[in-house]
């Protein structure tokens, strides 16, 4: 029997969650007129493909998990829940999220497809590979901030390729400084997650370069570039706070390349894309 423990485990609950977060605030950014159906079934579908993409991951890499201390006690490598019975849950939240995404529009279920491919079918294998797949790995991992604006819109145009773009620099800051701390446990599964494969000054430059991108990125709804996704005066100047705290413990990493201050930029890069996001909806609310 399953248990719940194990469930929140697989589905790894509270990343699924916070990606629906990034989901809830872009459709909030967007919509002209507010339809609780629509965001329902965005909020569920969405959460019901995050978490079948967690699932089919584990499933492909349960043996590397079983070699990481970090991940050796998940429910697949301890055998707490057969492969099988994940494939069948994976596969039906897969087709549970795909038709509810569906309902809403076309488009919003062909982002969710292209984003749950891309994941289990092209970054999982290349971390294996090539430190290039943080960078295929941004992609699905961008699209769930554009993936609201165009429930709520319908339409992929400059707004929601913004978002996309926001949260896209992010990812790299942010998974660079994870991969720094769990580094050898990275190495002994074989998984290549750094840029130069190495804890360098090189890896530091990029981290470094990609969390300035990280909040250019932000503020650039505060010039009027954007279509109907803009950022007040007040905005610009909330963001540009947070994002020069995101740079600050990027360049303390930079200069002082300890597993503290990769965790410290990891823990940071997790508030400013919250506060980040939060700024933009209070933004639109205030104005």
């Amino acid at each position: 029997m399953l248990s719940i423990k194990s469930l929140y485990d697989l589905t790894k609950f509270r990343l699924s969650l916070s990606v629906v977060f990034s989901s809830f605030i872009s459709y909030m950014l967007g919509y002209k007129e507010f339809d609780v159906k629509v965001l329902l079934l965005l909020m569920f579908g969405g959460f019901f493909i995050v978490a079948a993409s967690n699932i089919y991951n584990q499933i492909i890499e349960k043996d590397l998990d079983a070699l990481m201390v970090r991940t050796k006690n998940r429910p697949l490598p301890t055998n707490k829940i057969s492969v099988n019975t994940a494939l069948v849950l994976a596969v039906l939240l897969t087709i549970i999220g795909l038709f509810m995404l569906y309902m809403i529009n076309s488009k919003v279920a062909l982002l969710a497809a292209v984003s749950i491919f891309l994941y289990t079918s092209v970054y999982t294998p290349l971390k294996l590979i090539t430190p290039l797949s943080v960078f295929v790995g941004a992609i699905p991992g961008a699209l769930p901030f554009m993936l609201g604006w165009v429930a709520a819109t319908g339409e992929i145009g400059i707004e929601a390729i913004m978002l996309f773009l926001m949260q896209f620099f992010w990812q790299f800051p942010h998974f660079w400084s994870i991969g720094w701390m769990q580094n050898k446990d990275y190495e002994n599964a074989g998984f290549k997650m750094l840029p130069t494969g190495k804890k360098d000054r090189s890896t530091t430059s990029q981290i470094l370069f990609y969390s300035i991108w990280a909040v250019l990125m932000s503020i650039i709804p505060a010039f009027n570039l954007t279509g109907d996704l803009s950022l007040s005066i007040y905005g610009l100047l909330l963001v540009l706070l947070i994002g020069l705290v995101l740079i600050y413990y990027a360049v303390k990493l930079f200069n002082d390349s300890t597993d503290l201050n990769a965790k410290k930029l990891m823990l940071v890069s997790v508030s400013y894309l919250t506060l980040m996001q939060i700024v933009l909806l209070f933004d639109k609310i205030l104005r």
